[in-house]
């Protein structure tokens, strides 16, 4: 069985393309979740990054940290990525972690010319406990136990379901959010192994796409407006464009819509419920036994037999699922005739298009020769991207090794958009103080001196950026 990486990234902001990575905590285990080994590192923040006030406040970092950090960014990314190569092929496991971590990462790798998809290439595979957290509480109730909110929903915040479970938590600390993502993993191991064991055949993207098509029928969970909701489907086709899992749900009569015109086929998937649902297999969707339909009010009351009808109803109608195809691409091509054309930045540019083989291997290159060769060591690459990024790294860590006009152009275009007044895609000084003076009369209110105290701390010190980018 594979090892297992839990891990963590305490971040600047939430903007995975403009934000930065400020602490890392990960755990490596075997297939039992018994610890083998750990990571944890902290470093200073780029020139260049503006962070969010509360992103500070919350994980409790102080402007002297970002300042005196023994590592570089840079650094402390070369550090992670070297020790995930020592642990060697493993599945990746974070809270939330497929829609934010793994965002951060990839995008961090890009920006830092390592190879983006590291957590699901080359053997290594990955999982998001949240999603898995929710599928457990729904097949197996009391798995773990979770807050309620105003609303009347169980709360899947970390933070609050660490301490309900008997798990010492020390929250938003990269480590410590880890460790705690490890000790929930537990639990479900030993409380829902069935959907633990379940989670675990759809870590792989095309292995679980595989399983979507191969099975007649099966269970699968979604999460909306605050509540797990569980479906009994059966595969239709693959999303012409995007790849994913189309599926039938069987609590649907098919007869209604297997002779329809591909033009009232449409009008009919347009309209609520949906009888065509999607699962986006390369997101660690937790697929269950059919069995478990029988738990399900509205599949229990048509019962096994039925649904079986049903389904080979949907898999032997090959017609059905061209039509559906034929849709599915319609909707992309209206979509991309309204679609604005404007350029990205190349920060936001990285699912625009692969990165090369031979690229590859040049970053490897890049990485291992002295810095006074890096420079030169760009001209190699192919994609454009790169060389910019290369260059940006070498304003970040050597300076002075950068031709004068290329520091200079660089080091303009960084003031610029920091000193932006306009509303822009990254974090800027204004919008800063914007953040920093809502905050305050929040904290006021609630007579919260140890924010108001921090606050003023990271005020000052985006001050002292406001009068060192002004001088450009």
């Amino acid at each position: 069985m594979s090892n297992f990486v839990f891990y963590d990234f305490e971040t600047s902001s939430s903007n995975k393309y403009w934000g930065q990575i400020i602490q890392i905590g990960a755990v490596l285990t075997n297939d039992k979740l018994q610890e083998l080994d750990r990571f944890e590192s902290r470093c200073k923040l780029n020139p260049g990054i503006i962070p969010e006030a509360m992103a500070l406040i919350v994980n409790q970092t102080t402007p002297k940290m970002l300042q005196s950090a023994n590592l570089s960014h840079y650094q402390m990314i070369r550090q992670f990525v070297d020790t995930l190569k020592r642990w060697g092929k493993a599945t990746y496991i974070g809270f939330n972690s497929i829609d934010f971590d793994e965002e951060y990462l990839r995008n961090t790798l890009f920006q830092t010319l390592e190879y983006p998809y590291l957590t699901s290439t080359n053997g290594n595979t990955r999982g998001d406990l949240l999603s898995l957290a929710r599928a457990a509480n729904f097949y197996y109730p009391d798995t773990l136990k979770n807050s309620i909110n105003e609303k009347g929903n169980a709360v899947y915040k970390l933070d609050q379901m660490a301490p309900i479970n008997g798990i010492k938590h020390d929250a938003h600390q990269a480590l410590g959010d880890c460790i705690a993502t490890l000790e929930i993993g537990k639990i479900i191991l030993n409380k829902a192994p069935n959907v633990w064991k379940a989670s675990l055949m759809t870590t792989d993207k095309i292995k679980a796409l595989d399983l979507i098509k191969n099975e007649l029928y099966f269970c699968t969970d979604e999460y909306y407006y605050g509540k797990s909701v569980a479906f009994c489907e059966t595969f239709v086709c693959e999303h012409p464009v995007y790849k994913w899992a189309k599926c039938f749900d069987l609590k649907h009569d098919p007869d209604i819509y297997l002779k329809m015109s591909v033009q009232d086929l449409k009008e009919a998937m347009s309209k609520k419920p949906k009888f065509i649902r999607t699962i986006r297999h390369n997101k660690h969707p937790v697929i269950m036994n059919p069995s478990y339909a029988m738990q399900l009010d509205e599949y229990k009351v048509l019962g096994p037999q039925k649904l079986k009808e049903r389904a080979n109803k949907i898999k032997e109608n090959k017609e059905f699922a061209e039509k559906v195809a034929i849709i599915l691409k319609e909707e992309v091509e209206e979509k991309e005739q309204t679609k604005s054309q404007e350029d990205i930045p190349v920060e936001e540019s990285i699912y625009r298009k692969f990165t090369t083989s031979e690229d590859n291997k040049l970053m490897n290159n890049f990485h291992e020769v002295d810095w006074d060769k890096k420079f030169g060591a760009l001209d190699k690459f192919k994609d454009e991207r790169l060389k910019y990024f290369g260059n940006k790294l070498i304003y970040r860590e050597k300076p002075e090794l950068l031709p004068k006009e290329l520091y200079s152009e660089i080091h303009k275009d960084i003031a610029s958009k920091l000193l932006s007044k306009n509303s822009e895609r990254w974090n800027t000084i204004p919008k800063t103080y914007a953040e920093i003076d809502t905050l305050r009369v929040k904290f006021e209110k609630q007579g919260n001196k140890e924010n108001l105290a921090s606050l003023e701390d990271i005020n000052t010190y985006v001050e002292g950026l406001e009068k060192y980018y002004t001088s450009v």
